[in-house]
């Protein structure tokens, strides 16, 4: 993203300092050329033109859309990654980033991604605001206590990369920093592997799905005390009070913690809160097992 990021912005400020020259050049040889002379002097009377009026009607009207045009259609490809970006969950806490890849693998203030390949991070936060500020990659974002949100990049050089969390957390806030690392994909298949006893984040999910007892009532069908998982991330659900929401990773972390927020129809508010029994690591490994009960299903189809 980062040239056409400094694309946009270069055009910006090219806009910028021409107007702002302009103006300042017209309102000097003005201030000179129709200035007073003397007591008794009066001024021309000035018809309008109406084709001067247009014309600087459409000419900023013209730029202006340019910006808006190109900001938006980047922004939303800023939030929108690939559909085959990999996903690596990101927890902020005070003062450190934790990052878990899918495989398991967990790494603090460092993160490891594959050269080439997309990299969707869903972020978190366990105490207060943060933000993840990567400027190499030109990405930042804020990351938010209770909720999920969602940045990707596509790193086109391999090295190492500064990290850092643009929102004040605390008073260590300015050693909330970290590195991220670029690899070759061989490389990083070496360093995924060389981790010991590495329990997959779905493998990690379904043991605490188990413990939990969050498979008596989350049957692979819908006969139980609660809604069938399978299939549910990213559906449309009908909730007891006629509403319609998407299940995404939002609404499954507050069916966890606050499952008495939605109620899906045709089912009783029997499930209990697990907030402060699972941490934000666990409710992540519990999403990446809904998830993987999806590809469980297409897999037998």
């Amino acid at each position: 993203m980062a040239a056409r990021v400094d694309a946009l912005y270069f055009f910006l400020v090219g806009v910028s300092v021409f107007f702002a020259t302009l103006i300042s050049l017209l309102i000097v040889i003005f201030a000179f050329r129709y200035r007073r002379r003397s007591e008794g002097d009066r001024p021309p009377e000035i018809v309008g033109d109406l084709r001067l009026e247009i014309l600087w009607i459409v000419i900023p009207l013209g730029f202006t859309m340019v910006m808006f045009v190109w900001g938006a259609k980047l922004y939303v490809e800023t939030y929108t990654p690939p559909a085959d970006a990999l996903e690596i969950h990101v927890v902020a806490k005070q003062w450190m980033w934790k990052a878990q890849h899918p495989e398991g693998r967990s790494e603090i203030d460092q993160l490891h991604v594959p050269l080439g390949r997309p990299i969707k991070l869903l972020l978190t936060s366990q105490d207060v605001i943060h933000d993840f500020f990567v400027p190499a990659f030109r990405v930042k974002i804020d990351v938010l206590p209770g909720r999920y949100t969602t940045v990707w990049f596509e790193a086109s050089k391999a090295g190492v990369y500064h990290l850092f969390c643009a929102e004040y957390c605390g008073t260590q806030h300015s050693g909330m920093i970290g590195r991220i690392f670029v690899m070759s994909p061989n490389e990083y298949q070496s360093w995924l592997s060389a981790g010991d006893n590495v329990v997959s984040m779905p493998e990690a999910g379904a043991r605490l799905f188990q413990i939990r007892g969050c498979v008596t009532c989350h049957l692979p069908n819908d006969s139980a005390r609660g809604p069938s998982l399978v299939g549910s991330l990213g559906k449309q659900v009908r909730l007891q009070d006629g509403r319609i929401v998407v299940a995404d990773e939002n609404y499954i972390r507050e069916s966890i913690v606050n499952p008495q927020a939605k109620v899906v129809a045709g089912y009783e508010p029997v499930m209990p809160t697990f907030k402060g029994l699972i941490n934000e690591e666990g409710i992540m490994q519990i999403i990446a097992y809904v998830k993987s009960l999806e590809h469980e299903a297409q897999a037998k189809q």
